[in-house]
């Protein structure tokens, strides 16, 4: 796929008898906020480890920005800026040493990037401070400042609102939001808090004991997890055709079973009983159900690992 950034094939990675990741292939599209959703232990960080060049894929073939083989890979991978795991800084020198450091190491000239990305990630007040004496929010700016300091394409994040409490979060994901629209910057970023992904991610990829179980875009995703009301009835095929010309804006399907599924429904329950009996139609059975992207994501890993 041409406007992919991200890519990766098959990939596996093995430690002695245990598999961490199993024959994984993602996509991530240039621009968008990919979110990677799994249980701790799912391989998420693995994963991310593989594409930023940490860790050497056991089978399979990462490509960032069209590059695929080992010296190309490792000029793609400058356009890289990430925080897995643990923010890497020296603690008893201050965010803007621990900064100016990064600069100096990443080769770039222009001193006055320090200030700006200080501003930009709100750490301004912080700047003097050392960073042992920083909050887990205050620390994980500074994961976000490291990562940001060489104008990457691209970010990758592991868990970045882990510890942060919900103002921290709020603010984190406002941050990342305009990272992602002013600057253009592709965000790959892994939680195991759906709620909290849902708010953020256009796209998302679900794994579940280092396999790939799904990969959806945010839209198919309300769509797939929107409540519905499933209908069951003396002539479906009536039904239906009575459905489509007096309610034309619904979304629905006919399932294997032969019910009428109304996805997102616009109107009350009674409303539809009552379209039936005026045309003669016994309604047998109506079910409302209510599904969350926890009952989605659970349903998922049933299916995938029974």
């Amino acid at each position: 796929m041409n406007d992919c950034v991200i890519q990766t094939h098959s990939v596996s990675k093995t430690y002695g008898k245990l598999r961490a990741l199993d024959g994984v292939s993602i996509n991530v599209r240039r621009g968008e906020i990919y979110g990677l959703i799994g249980d701790n232990g799912a391989g998420k960080s693995t994963l991310l480890k593989a594409i930023v060049g940490h860790i050497w894929p056991s089978d399979g073939e990462v490509c960032v920005l069209g590059s695929q083989n080992e010296r190309q890979l490792n000029s793609s991978r400058r356009q890289i800026g990430a925080m897995i795991e643990k923010v890497g800084c020296f603690p008893n020198l201050s965010v803007e040493k621990n900064l100016e450091y990064c600069r100096i190491l990443k080769g770039i000239p222009d001193k006055k990037k320090v200030g700006e990305i200080i501003e930009l990630v709100g750490l301004s007040q912080k700047a003097k401070a050392r960073c042992s004496q920083l909050s887990m929010g205050m620390k994980q700016r500074l994961g976000l400042a490291i990562a940001l300091i060489g104008e990457p394409q691209i970010l990758i994040l592991d868990e970045p609102i882990n510890g942060l409490d919900p103002s921290g979060i709020h603010e984190f994901r406002r941050l990342l939001k305009e990272l992602n629209a002013r600057k253009n910057i592709t965000i790959l970023l892994s939680s195991h808090i759906l709620s909290e992904l849902q708010q953020t991610a256009t796209t998302f990829g679900f794994l579940s004991k280092g396999k790939l179980i799904e990969e959806i875009g945010i839209s198919q995703l309300h769509e797939n997890c929107a409540d519905y009301l499933e209908i069951s009835l003396s002539d479906v095929e009536k039904f239906v055709a009575i459905l489509d010309k007096f309610c034309p804006d619904e979304n629905y399907i006919v399932t294997p079973e032969k019910r009428v599924r109304l996805i997102a429904p616009k109107r009350q329950a009674e409303d539809y009983s009552r379209l039936a009996a005026t045309n003669g139609i016994l309604v047998t059975g109506l079910e409302h159900h209510n599904r969350s992207l926890e009952d989605y994501y659970m349903n998922l890993k049933e299916a995938a690992h029974v």
